[in-house]
């Protein structure tokens, strides 16, 4: 995967990336979505389809929440307000039980909204405040944006596809 040096490859590569992770999981039984069979994010654990979204989902808004702290100036507690950088298979864990009672065509559509809202916050500012200065460390905004999205999308895709051949299920994407 390419590293976007500027708004156009940013949008570009979630959009890419993003479409070809709703292929894949289109290709999930809702029957089998809560089945934990996949590697999960932390060494050792499963987690399922569900769970999968919920973390996908977890990290969209999250990335959200920074944006908005952002333009509002207020400092940004990254990556989450009690977790560390090296916690985060806790925050992944923290993301599964957040949405453990969402229905798994429910996550999918939240998961929709919340990328298309990064898509729209991305479309609001410009290339200068996206790649043309620090914001967290020595990354960039867009940067961070890419490393909690686009990325995110094309790993969890990886994870579908390996466990959709190992269920002998169809792919079609």
């Amino acid at each position: 995967m390419a590293v976007p040096r500027d708004k156009d490859a940013l949008l570009g590569l979630i959009d890419s990336t993003f479409q070809k992770l709703t292929a894949a999981l289109a290709e999930v039984p809702e029957h089998l979505a809560r089945e934990r069979r996949l590697e999960g994010h932390a060494k050792g654990t499963q987690m399922s389809a569900c769970d999968l979204v919920a973390y996908l989902v977890g990290w969209n808004e999250l990335v959200l929440k920074w944006l908005a702290q952002d333009t509002a100036e207020q400092p940004i507690d990254f990556p989450e307000t009690g977790f560390k950088w090296n916690e985060l298979g806790r925050l992944a864990q923290k993301f599964y039980r957040d949405h453990e009672g969402v229905a798994f065509p429910q996550l999918l559509e939240r998961l929709g909204a919340a990328k298309s809202a990064i898509v729209a916050a991305i479309a609001s500012r410009d290339n200068a405040v996206l790649y043309e200065h620090a914001w967290y460390g020595k990354w960039t905004m867009g940067r961070m944006i890419q490393l909690n999205t686009a990325s995110p999308y094309a790993n969890a895709r990886g994870r579908l596809r390996k466990w959709l051949k190992a269920r002998g299920l169809p792919r079609r994407y």
